[in-house]
């Protein structure tokens, strides 16, 4: 038998109502299931608790059209299954609208963006995605087919559309678009760009690398008049975002297909916390998200610091040394004693003490409460997950835990530790001719096969952890081969090697 599909025009009867947006108000770059467990939470909320439905989303898929597929014969609608280690909640999210793929509709996602009635774009599209060199700028080889496209959009706007190729330069043609927009009919359109990823000062960045794009893409007096309209009408607050989401499993959309009566291919699943922190800063209209929980302050810097830092980076600790110990997920490495207590003595002896607490914050007791949440089973992150694109995360994770300790004399023991299983994850990847998930694998392997001599499986485990803790681009300048650190991370290496 055929179960129905979940629908917006057919919702069980016995769940609270979705909201039914009267339009696009938001356009959201790199609609994953962390988006629709959190940010479009938040959006859903905040239109129930005041009725301004206004805040329709129109998500944008970069990677593939699955979720296109998912979600626009549901119009849009889906379930969130909030699981906690002994109960679970199960919500329908009606704040998207619908969901549009790049390689087919470029041209609908760069008009919407520049539709009057759309006042922000959000983006999770996760650190690599923002396309950025060993440097921290604009990889503009990589986002070149956007740059021609942009260049050709503002010669000539009724050419033919080309596809979008990744999200910083789909997002610069939707802004080139707006502009021109705003200029044919004579009005300003200022819009918000939300980044919602890990990454410090992240509003800033984005504004950064968009800034670079457009000077690639039209240098000198082709791009003025674009770069002006940026300075004057967009703004690019940072925000801090913090929800455990794990993969939906088949069993997960079989339960809720049986609680729904329907199959909801959108399914995604959430620990119950969450939490979202959000610079207040806008170029003008934006939904009452602070109606939904959402904190509004002049300086995310010290909420964001905190949660990489604690959150983030106790979750790459556990996910490279749980990995190298044969656990599958994180809530199996933190229930490990033995990890349990190096994660615990990253937060608190090497983190902690570089950290300035946020208003109100108390960060001892948001360290402790990261272990119960990290041993919730219903969340299933994978090590492997979460060790993938070390190199994107680790300098934003560990990179200025590390600098902020040496500096004040300290070696940090378990920012070391997981240096150290971060090192060997790869070595060993590379002795057996695999690439680890990361956007520099080839180079890692490199690394690793010179170390050895050209053959990586020669590399003995403290040659490969030296060269790869010299990678440029990891760690600070000159954290890398401070002798202090590298001693620390040689001494763990033994011991991991033999896991």
């Amino acid at each position: 038998m055929t179960t129905d599909r979940l629908h917006r025009s057919a919702l069980p009867a016995h769940l609270d109502a979705p909201v039914t947006p009267d339009q696009v108000g938001i356009v959201h770059l790199g609609i994953g299931a962390f988006h629709r467990a959190h940010q479009a939470v938040f959006t859903e909320l905040a239109a129930r608790a005041t009725g301004d439905r206004r805040w329709g989303i129109l998500g944008v898929t970069q990677r593939s059209a699955s979720v296109r597929d998912q979600l626009r014969p549901q119009g849009g609608v889906y379930s969130v299954l909030t699981a906690g280690t002994h109960e679970s909640r199960l919500d329908l999210v009606g704040a998207v609208l619908d969901v549009a793929w790049p390689a087919e509709e470029t041209a609908r996602v760069l008009a919407t963006i520049a539709a009057p009635t759309t006042h922000v774009v959000t983006l999770t599209v996760t650190e690599k995605g923002y396309v950025r060199g060993a440097d921290g700028g604009l990889d503009v080889e990589r986002v070149r087919p956007d740059l021609d496209a942009l260049a050709d959009e503002q010669a000539d706007p009724d050419d033919e559309v080309r596809a979008g190729a990744t999200a910083v330069g789909l997002l610069v043609r939707g802004l080139a678009a707006r502009w021109r927009a705003a200029q044919a009919a004579g009005e300003r359109r200022p819009i918000t760009v939300l980044t919602c990823d890990n990454m410090v000062d992240n509003g800033r960045v984005l504004e950064r690398l968009v800034g670079e794009a457009v000077d690639a893409a039209l240098p000198g007096a082709r791009g003025d008049g674009l770069r002006s309209w940026l300075a004057a009408d967009v703004a690019f607050p940072c925000s801090m975002v913090d929800r455990i989401v794990p993969a939906t499993t088949p069993e997960q959309r079989d339960s809720v297909e049986r609680e729904l009566g329907a199959r909801d291919e959108g399914l995604v699943v959430g620990e119950p916390f969450r939490q979202w922190v959000i610079e207040d800063r806008f170029a003008g209209p934006r939904p009452a998200w602070e109606e939904a929980g959402a904190t509004f302050t002049d300086d995310v810097a010290p909420w964001e610091q905190a949660k990489l830092r604690l959150l983030n980076g106790t979750h790459s600790l556990l996910a490279y040394s749980g990995r190298l110990a044969g656990h599958a997920t994180l809530a199996e490495a933190v229930t490990d004693p033995a990890l349990h207590e190096r994660a615990r003595a990253f937060m608190l002896d090497d983190a902690l003490p570089t950290l300035l607490p946020p208003d109100g914050a108390d960060l001892r007791a948001y360290a402790e409460s990261l272990l119960e949440r990290f041993a919730n089973p219903a969340t299933g992150h994978t090590t492997l997950q979460v060790s993938m694109d070390g190199t994107q995360k680790i300098p934003f994770r560990w990179g200025g835990i590390v600098a902020d300790r040496l500096a004040t004399g300290a070696v940090p023991a378990g920012a070391a530790f997981g240096l150290a299983a971060w090192s060997e994850v790869v070595r060993r990847e590379a002795a057996v001719g695999r690439l680890v998930d990361d956007p520099r694998a080839r180079e890692l392997a490199d690394v690793v096969a010179e170390a050895g001599g050209g053959d990586a499986a020669a590399a003995s485990p403290a040659d490969a952890a030296r060269a790869l803790l010299a990678l440029p681009g990891l760690l600070p300048d000159g954290v890398g081969a401070d002798g202090r650190l590298v001693d620390a991370v040689l001494a763990q290496v033994p011991a991991l090697a033999e896991v």
